[in-house]
Parts: structure tokens; sequence; C-alpha cells
């Protein structure tokens, strides 16, 4: 997983989603992480650039990882809806 440099983090309730890939675009991750084991995932991951959609919770999350060493950026709902695949 040292490989990984920019992941997509999609936050929901219980169950979080992670997309990562390398400097060469290819995917290298892509996991489900209970809320009690992202802390645990990310701070085994060198520091790397996360995408986290603005929400109610995503501000804390971005926190929570840029004290872990990571570059945390939240976007805007309406720019990662085009990559929702259902709903």
């Amino acid at each position: 997983m040292e490989k990984v440099r920019i992941i997509g983090l999609d936050i929901a309730k219980q169950v979080f989603q992670v997309h990562g890939i390398d400097e060469a675009r290819a995917i290298v991750c892509r996991r489900r992480l209970r809320r009690a084991d992202v802390v645990t995932f990310f701070k085994a991951l060198p520091p790397c650039l996360i995408g986290i959609e603005a929400c109610a919770t995503g501000h804390y999350w971005a926190r929570v990882l840029m004290t872990l060493g990571h570059e945390a950026r939240l976007m805007p709902a309406f720019y990662v809806k085009p990559y929702v695949k259902r709903q």
C-alpha cells in the first residue's frame, strides 16, 4: 500500500469506501472500511492526498486525517455527483 498517492474516500454512517490510485493513475486499493477501522487504516499509509465530499461529517474526517499527516481536500457535492453509480 506504500504506492498509494491519491485516495477518494466516500463516507457514510457505518461503512466507508476507499479507492486509491498511484502516480500512474492505476488502481492500487479498493476497500470497505468500518467507521472504527478508518484511523487505523490511514495511520498505516504514507502521507497522501485524500478527496472527501464536503458534508456534515466530511469536515470532521478531514481534520482527523490531516492530524495523521495526510492532505485532505473537501469537494462540493455537485462535483462528486457525476461519479455516483447508483441513486
